[in-house]
């Protein structure tokens, strides 16, 4: 017997994809500005915070990192409530994906903090900044451009494992696909075509960060 490709059934189900891509672009742009300021964050306080908070940031860090993405999505949309913490399963994946994604960029910013020379902390306190201003211009800014490549890989990582998120009925990318192969039966087709979408949306935010960070970082052009 010989299957018959059929991609005849895209039209009518393009709304449902168009949803789709919307929700996963949706949770990559929240996940990755709000993950990224934690992960930056959680970086200060491990390379330069004060040290009653190092061990904390810490436990937090090697918790997420050596877990399942899918079980912190699941403790925080079945287990918080338990807690009396309710929240909609869009709410729920954002939260998940900016906690993973926090920790893993928190690792990325330390590394590029830590490559700091000692003599540019010196420089700012020399021209009279405060401790903010000397990490914000000083250490930040050049650790920023310095692992920005890594950074950039992190977020396209963590919108590839967004898939998961069907999983707690978020109606993102892979929740249309299995919607629309409930419907037509055509496994093939359809999961091919949401696997080139997700090609793309891969290739595309890559792109969007290399440009973002050759705006950010104008010294990198020379």
């Amino acid at each position: 017997m010989t299957y018959q490709f059929d991609f005849g059934w895209l039209l009518p189900y393009m709304p449902v994809l168009l949803k789709g891509i919307g929700i996963t672009l949706q949770l990559i742009l929240v996940g990755a500005v709000l993950g990224v300021a934690l992960g930056t964050a959680c970086a200060w306080v491990r390379a330069l915070g004060p040290g009653w908070l190092k061990p904390v940031v810490a436990g937090y860090v090697e918790l997420i990192r050596n877990t399942p993405f899918l079980i912190q999505l699941f403790f925080i949309f079945f287990g918080l409530p338990s807690l009396g913490v309710q929240m909609s399963e869009l709410t729920a994946a954002s939260l998940a994906m900016i906690v993973n994604l926090g920790a893993y960029s928190c690792e990325i910013v330390r590394a590029g903090i830590q490559a700091t020379p000692r003599g540019q902390f010196e420089a700012g306190a020399s021209l009279a900044m405060t401790p903010f201003e000397t990490f914000w211009h000083v250490v930040l800014i050049p650790a920023l451009q310095r692992i920005w490549p890594a950074l950039s890989s992190q977020i396209v990582i963590v919108m590839l494992g967004s898939a998961v998120v069907s999983q707690i009925a978020a109606e993102d990318l892979t929740f249309a696909a299995n919607f629309i192969q409930s419907r037509n039966f055509r496994a093939f087709e359809t999961y091919f075509v949401s696997t080139l979408i997700y090609l793309a949306l891969a290739i595309l935010l890559r792109q969007a960060l290399s440009g973002l960070g050759w705006a950010l970082f104008p010294k990198k052009r020379a």
